[in-house]
């Protein structure tokens, strides 16, 4: 399954206004831009059932040369080779692993830990990246308007216990034979989840990335 067209050829054209709104001077090239970004906020709406309006809104928000959103998810592991889980509150208390939006002024491994700490009250090693996937190519659902890279890192308990927080409802450890069932798929999927118990087991399984 693969994202559909407009969604694509939307994101394409909002990236290609936003990073000719960075840099260009004429004033009638600015409103050709300007164009083009409401041009792809209509076919956003048109293929998500979204306002239009609200589209727009968030497109004139992007600055800068357009590049893809960091994303990072971890992967811990208590001693029994139990994956961590937390309930996602803004995703109806679906289950993922923690992880969230990469920070400014933070490594990668520094924004996966912080994650780690924030939602589910633990403190963890990063041991490894176990993969860096685009959103896009990975099936989930429901899409994003932006194009995003997400990094899935695994990690050992180094303190702490479980605590949830203003994002999670809930913090649990999972066997591979016993997850739950309802999945927040726009953050983590079964595969994924798969291949994270996979690297844990095998360290010295390659990075994976596409």
């Amino acid at each position: 399954m693969t994202e559909p067209n407009w969604l694509v050829w939307a994101r394409d054209i909002q990236a290609i206004a936003q990073t000719g709104l960075t840099y260009a001077q004429d004033p009638f090239d600015r409103e050709r831009y300007e164009t083009l970004r409401t041009l792809a906020a209509r076919m956003m709406a048109a293929g998500s059932g979204e306002l239009e309006e609200r589209i727009e809104d968030l497109f004139s928000q992007q600055k800068g040369y357009a590049t893809p959103k960091l994303e990072v998810r971890v992967g811990v592991f208590n001693a029994q080779g139990q994956i961590l889980m937390v309930r996602e509150v803004l995703d109806k208390n679906r289950w993922t692993v923690p992880g969230g939006w990469a920070d400014t002024n933070y490594t990668p491994s520094q924004n996966a830990t912080k994650e780690v700490q924030e939602e589910t009250g633990y403190t963890v090693r990063i041991t490894k990246l176990a993969m860096a996937l685009d959103r896009s190519t990975q099936n989930h659902q429901p899409p994003e308007p932006f194009s995003i890279t997400k990094l899935f890192f695994i990690g050992e308990i180094t303190g702490g216990h479980p605590t949830t927080s203003i994002e999670t409802s809930a913090v649990q450890f999972f066997a591979q034979n016993a997850l739950p069932p309802d999945l927040s798929l726009g953050r983590i999927l079964p595969s994924q989840l798969a291949k994270l118990f996979a690297h844990h087991a095998n360290p010295t399984l390659p990075t994976e990335f596409d």
